[in-house]
């Protein structure tokens, strides 16, 4: 227990003395203000119940907490306030208790699972992957020393469309090459054949399209000819606007403009491509010092083309659309449809070489799980998990909660719980991700005994997720009130610091090694670690990277959109993963150069920064606990960065190995050693390491 809820449990107690008054409650905070006093206690709240003014209750509380108990030096009245100076032996006191029941864990009694990574594989892990790799497993850490019992799990989506359009790839191109025989690691050598299967998608949908743009069908066929018609009629009247609109511009602003932008403009003009494009395709090709120039020039070139860009807007919508129309009638697509019909009626080829590219795939997973540091209970497959939901689908027809159309698809309609009508089997008895994700929790719930179930998930899927629990509410499932959708906002980086070979999308593993990299660098230019073996240095550089990322992810509360700068992440200074390391460091080295502690030290007089610090301490595990209960790392994170920095202020202000009264040096020895513990606590509930040397 802190101080400042000793204070508010006595100050309870003396007023139901006093005023003879239940439950109330008196918020108290440390107090910051130039007035004296460790607390300050807010009295507004009795004002109205004693008809009292806000001073005379302040000088009666003042008196009795000093009169009554055993815990207050003094106190002083300002406009109301109550500040309050505590004993020095409530503080000695209480960091002793805090030290002592440091490792306790209270059980609550109840198991929680937390859901989060759940990739597909069809491709390699990416930034977004990252921070909800981070965050559930820091959830599930920050649960268990709340005292819950934790299962972490997946589930992988290792079925479906997507995955035979990376097996089809594969097999026209592949020409049998493995992740062996290419040295690739397994999760991007089936991610490049997915990226191939749409080259070619592509490349087929421009021929189909060429021919609907002439509303010929010989060739290709459709049964959305009409919709062709529609949007042909669409799309002619929106090319010739932006002919005309080009051919009436004055281009001369242009030249006042980073060469690259003539270029670019040159090139998509002669061959009829999307002006749109142009300041990504000039951001890509200048010099990294040039970005904030094309970011501030690209105000004027769009400002230029303000018109053409509008009608081309337009027209790229009713083009891709068209395009769309087009998909189904490409032959690669249709083998892919093929292919996953042959899967789902157990194709002996097709099913073995669906097993060995998921094989390829899960290797590589666990070797980007090992480096992010996360691990799983627990991991379910969907391809044994896709059929469970359509056994609930019968039981809720039969309980009237669903229904049926013509066509034989069976709906949910959530209409009075202000959503809409969702699907929940298509016509052709297929189900869709609604109805596994349904199968999949009472299967969860059959198979563990847990309290609670937390999907840590994106925020763009925040309807489905309250479709989910409403449907198993509506199915009569009560434990459908403990489900939880930990949403959070998607992750950025600054625009030219990164990009992946596709200029698109982050690779986990590529993010990993840049922050590898830069830790290295910054090793190296501050020269610290000449004395460690290779190796040594090696697992510095990693847990110095890593961490820095995982701390930059993690101090912003999950529910806020991030922008994550690799290169501020890594500064040794600021609210940062490396200061605080550092910090760490710099208390390891302190105890090894005192040699002795004695854990049993005699009570000595404290001054301010080593109230502070003790109150700080104090605070873990209340921390911890609100943190659990918001599932919100942020907390850990932004406390350890306060505790940090209320050490530092104690360890430039208060000699400790060269102070001559031995009972102080071991005292403060001893409030080293506890901050020690607590920011490497800390940090591993953030899945963080530490070092010893930086």
């Amino acid at each position: 227990m802190n101080i400042k809820d000793i204070i508010e449990q006595k100050l309870s107690e003396v007023i139901l003395n006093v005023y003879q008054l239940k439950d109330i409650k008196l918020e108290v905070q440390e107090n910051k203000t130039e007035f004296e006093g460790d607390f300050t206690i807010v009295t507004f709240p009795l004002v109205k119940q004693l008809k009292k003014n806000p001073e005379s209750i302040g000088v009666e509380l003042g008196e009795a907490l000093t009169e009554q108990t055993e815990l207050f030096e003094s106190f002083n009245v300002v406009k109301g306030f109550l500040n309050v100076k505590v004993k020095n032996q409530l503080f000695v006191d209480n960091f002793k208790s805090v030290s002592k029941e440091f490792s306790t864990i209270e059980k609550k009694n109840a198991t929680v699972m937390v859901e989060y990574s759940s990739p597909n594989t069809n491709k390699p892990l990416h930034l977004g992957h990252i921070r909800n790799n981070l965050l559930g497993f820091s959830v599930a850490q920050i649960l268990k020393e709340a005292g819950y019992d934790v299962i972490k799990t997946q589930i992988i989506n290792d079925r479906g469309i997507h995955i035979c359009k990376s097996m089809l790839a594969w097999e026209k191109f592949g020409n049998g090459e493995t992740p062996e025989t290419t040295q690739t690691k397994g999760d991007k050598f089936v991610g490049n054949y997915y990226v191939e299967f749409d080259k070619e998608l592509k490349r087929q949908v421009n021929i189909i399209y060429e021919d609907f743009r002439k509303n010929s069908f010989e060739t290709f066929d459709t049964n959305k000819k009409d919709e062709v018609f529609n949007l042909n009629n669409k799309i002619n009247p929106l090319e010739i606007q932006k002919r005309e609109l080009l051919d009436g511009l004055d281009y001369s602003e242009i030249s006042n403009l980073h060469p690259q932008f003539e270029t670019q403009l040159k090139d998509a003009l002669d061959n009829d491509l999307f002006l749109s494009k142009i300041p990504g395709l000039v951001l890509k090709a200048v010099e990294e010092n040039e970005v904030e120039l094309i970011k501030k020039q690209t105000v004027s070139f769009l400002a230029i083309f303000k018109d053409v860009l509008e009608v081309e807007g337009k027209l790229e919508a009713e083009i891709s659309n068209l395009k769309e129309i087009c998909k189904p009638s490409t032959e690669i697509m249709k083998e892919a449809q093929k292919m996953l019909v042959d899967w789902e009626n157990g194709d002996e080829t097709v099913r073995n070489l669906w097993s060995e590219m998921n094989a390829w795939v899960y290797k590589g997973f666990n070797e980007t799980y090992k480096r992010l540091g996360v691990d799983f209970d627990q991991v379910q497959y969907e391809s044994n998990t896709y059929i469970l939901g359509k056994d609930l689908i019968q039981e809720g027809l039969d309980k009237g909660v669903l229904y049926q159309k013509e066509d034989g698809s069976v709906w949910c309609d959530l209409t009075d719980e202000g959503l809409d009508q969702k699907l929940l089997l298509r016509s052709d008895g297929t189900s869709v991700y609604m109805t596994q994700d349904l199968g999949t929790a009472v299967e969860r719930f059959k198979q563990n005994n847990i309290q609670k179930l937390i999907y840590t998930v994106g925020n763009e899927q925040d309807y489905h997720f309250q479709v989910l629990f409403k449907i198993l509410k509506k199915l009569g499932y009560q434990w459908a009130d403990q489900l939880y959708h930990l949403s959070y906002g998607m992750v950025e980086l600054p625009e030219g610091k990164m990009k992946s070979r596709e200029g698109t999308v982050v690779d986990a593993d590529d993010l990993m090694q840049e922050m590898y990299e830069t830790a290295k660098s910054k090793a190296q230019e501050l020269g610290k670690l000449e004395t460690l073996s290779e190796e040594d240095k090696e697992a510095s550089y990693e847990t110095v990277g890593l961490g820095a990322l995982k701390y930059f992810m993690l101090k912003v509360d999950p529910k806020k959109k991030m922008l994550f700068n690799p290169a501020e992440s890594i500064d040794f200074n600021g609210n940062t993963g490396p200061f605080i390391q550092y910090t760490y460091a710099r208390i390891q080295s302190l105890l090894s150069k005192a040699g002795t502690l004695q854990t049993e030290t005699a009570d000595i007089e404290l001054n301010q920064s080593e109230k502070e610090l003790i109150m700080q301490l104090a605070n873990f595990k209340t921390v911890v606990a609100k943190s659990a209960e918001t599932l919100s790392p942020a907390l850990v994170a932004n406390y350890v960065y306060d505790l940090v920095k209320s050490y530092n202020s104690f360890y430039q202000n208060n000699p400790i190995l060269n102070q001559e009264d031995e009972n102080v040096k071991q005292f403060r020895l001893n409030i080293s050693d506890l901050t020690a513990k607590t920011i490497k606590k800390s940090l591993e509930l953030l899945g963080i390491g530490t070092v010893n040397r930086m």
